[in-house]
């Protein structure tokens, strides 16, 4: 297969989407083109605001510690930058009133941070500091609706102006590498299509999961609680989950999520009674001691999805698709802005190795070796939940022995430090899965006795 960038003195290459991997994966092309071109459907707003082409940009997201790494990676000093925007940082499990597996966890000492500001932020950040490269464009209010070239090489998109009074003419943006970071709505089977290429096979893993998010403003101290928020993470025994974060402005986000047949309501009224459904009340403690500031937003595109470019087909060289558009996740897990950076760097790589010539297949298998972990940890637990459905061969011995293994970690991390901290650092994505396995952990796990945990909400710190 042909060189991604073809070897020649360049050239151009066309990014779909200007959300944070499209924004990212423009940072790193600009290290090896002439120009980049990023193509995003809105017209972006002048600050830091949601917009209508990210529907979850309202509602609650982390960037936890291994996103934490690969933004500074890519954007150095982004994390200070993000902190003095007013982003707070919060420590786990320190800082969290946390409620899993049917335990509380011990507050102890922060093992990895997140930082829970909104979105919108988030992104305008990013943006600021891509669109200051002159060699990259943000050409705004334009959708793709196809790709040229045929199915040995796409060779450019095509494109069409949205909005009022707009042309309606399509036209062509020739390129020599066109990635496609539309996001988990992606028209690529589409495009791919129209040029006589196939589409990838697609692994969907949908518990029907939903969520609803309202901003609400509490008192500082509100439940005689120093935790900067609360966290009821939703299990196979009970479907129900929240989230209480705060912005960085004097507001919290507060997401209920419940699963198909069991949605959460999108009415502002039924809101605070469904948070009552949670196995226990202090969430509707917090609410009722806190002032909503907002309509209730809701979400409901919360599948699995992993498009296997990786696999043989008719596909042309010159297409990579990252973001969304490769692997998207259950958000409940906080992992989606993390693997976009982290793919922003494993292109880096790919692209700059100076030992194997960075054809479309294997740069395209490095996007998705990058997204392999967050996809492990998100579908390793959505496969458990009732009513997942989802094409999945049925596990094996091995499959099996790894599961009852990992729940035992799950068990042990509320209140043992060390395996604690080592399933933190695995679903953070700043460790691989292996580190489940190191002896100090793996002792832990097989012979040693499951720490006592809270039987009540932990509202201070654990001393010591």
């Amino acid at each position: 297969m042909a060189d991604v960038l073809g070897r020649r003195a360049t050239r151009h290459a066309v990014v779909i989407g200007g959300s944070l991997a499209g924004l990212l994966a423009a940072r790193v092309l600009a290290e090896h083109a002439e120009k980049v071109t990023v193509v995003e459907r809105d017209r972006y707003p002048e600050g830091p605001e949601a917009r209508p082409g990210v529907p979850q940009g309202r509602h609650l997201h982390v960037l936890i510690a291994g996103g934490q790494q690969a933004f500074e990676e890519l954007l150095p000093g982004f994390v200070d930058e993000l902190r003095e925007l007013g982003a707070p940082k919060v420590g786990v499990p320190e800082d969290m009133v946390q409620w899993q597996n049917g335990k509380w966890l011990s507050r102890l000492p922060a093992t990895v941070h997140f930082y829970s500001g909104p979105r919108p932020q988030l992104e305008w950040l990013v943006r600021q500091r891509v669109s200051a490269d002159p060699r990259i464009e943000l050409l705004e209010g334009h959708e793709t609706v196809g790709l040229t070239g045929d199915s040995s090489r796409v060779r450019g998109v095509r494109l069409r102006e949205r909005g009022a009074g707009a042309e309606k003419e399509t036209r062509v943006l020739e390129a020599d590498l066109v990635v496609d970071a539309s996001g988990r709505s992606t028209k690529a089977a589409d495009w791919l299509a129209g040029i006589g290429a196939e589409a990838p096979h697609e692994e969907t893993i949908d518990t029907g999961l939903a969520y609803a998010t309202r901003v609400y403003r509490a008192p500082e101290g509100v439940l005689d609680s120093d935790a900067m928020g609360y966290f009821i993470l939703p299990n196979p025994r009970q479907e129900y989950g929240a989230v209480v974060l705060p912005c960085g402005d004097g507001t919290h986000l507060v997401t209920l999520s419940g699963l198909r047949g069991n949605e959460p309501p999108s009415d502002e009224g039924a809101f605070e009674e469904y948070a009552k459904r949670m196995p226990h009340p202090v969430i509707s403690e917090w609410l009722s001691k806190a002032e909503p500031a907002s309509p209730v937003y809701g979400f409901r595109k919360t599948a699995n999805i992993r498009r296997r470019y990786d696999r043989p087909g008719r596909r042309p060289a010159g297409f990579l698709a990252t973001g969304d558009a490769l692997c998207a996740f259950n958000p409940i897990y906080g992992q989606g802005m993390a693997v976009a950076a982290i793919s922003a760097v494993a292109l880096r790589r790919a692209l700059a190795d100076p030992k194997r010539t960075p054809t479309t297949r294997r740069v395209q298998r490095a996007l998705l070796d990058a997204s392999r972990q967050a996809w492990d940890v998100s579908t390793g637990a959505d496969k458990k939940m009732p009513g997942a459905v989802g094409a999945e061969d049925a596990p094996s011995a091995l499959d099996k022995a790894v599961g009852w293994y990992v729940g035992r970690v799950q068990e042990r991390s509320a209140g043992d430090p060390v395996v604690g901290a080592a399933f933190r650092r695995a679903i953070t994505l700043t460790a691989p899965m292996t580190v489940l396995f190191a002896p100090a952990v793996a002792r832990a796990v097989l012979f040693g006795p499951a720490a006592e945990s809270p039987v009540e909400p932990p509202l201070r710190r654990t001393d010591g």
